[in-house]
């Protein structure tokens, strides 16, 4: 299987230049775990949800911790059938969720949003779930959206999308479970998400 995300990092700022490299410096922890490459557009990170997801949280936390308005959008995908099988994205999670029912599932998820850590950093994320080419796509999308409306962090269902909102910790957890537990183990499935911290609108 090939597990990755490719992320922009978008800080409204006069100095984005100094909170991207110091975002980027978040990610040097997880280097022997994940392949990172950087260019001028995104950063591509592929390996095991694990470490994929803790790096994510951990970039976009060190930069929502200054005052600025910052924004991020994220590409991730596990199971596609055009990249070749990489063997650091192996993942237990996926194995054993197979053939669990979904209300099973989803507990296992609610259960590790409540023991995620918390940042101490407040963001907002919406997302979208797609399950690719698989019979009764929309059941694991619906049991997604239920878990979501459980999990602590819902703030609301917007068409196309789900929005969360609450500390980078329990969210960034959320939306991994999403990953992990919705959609078949072998099966090809996306997530297309937008995170915002300090934005200006609600004051």
């Amino acid at each position: 299987m090939f597990i990755g995300a490719q992320l922009s990092l978008y800080p409204m700022a006069s100095d984005f230049v100094g909170v991207i490299t110091h975002a980027l410096g978040e990610l040097d922890p997880y280097r022997d775990a994940l392949r990172i490459e950087t260019d001028d557009i995104s950063t591509l990170m592929v390996g095991a949800p694990g470490p994929l997801f803790d790096a994510i949280r951990d970039l976009f936390a060190a930069a929502a911790r200054g005052p600025d308005h910052v924004a991020l959008h994220a590409t991730l995908s596990r199971g596609c059938p055009g990249e070749p099988d990489e063997p650091s994205c192996r993942c237990e999670t996926l194995t054993v969720a197979q053939d669990q029912p979904l209300a099973v599932r989803s507990a296992d998820a609610l259960a590790a949003v409540a023991d995620a850590p918390l940042s101490g950093v407040e963001i907002d994320v919406q997302f979208s779930l797609y399950v690719m080419g698989a019979d009764r796509h929309m059941d694991e999308i619906y049991g997604c959206i239920d878990f979501l409306k459980q999990s602590g962090v819902f703030l609301r269902s917007k068409n196309f999308c789900t929005r969360l909102r609450g500390d980078a910790g329990p969210v960034v957890e959320a939306v991994r479970q999403a990953f992990l537990r919705f959609g078949p183990a072998e099966g090809h499935v996306t997530i297309d998400l937008t995170a915002s911290a300090n934005s200006p609108s609600p004051r």
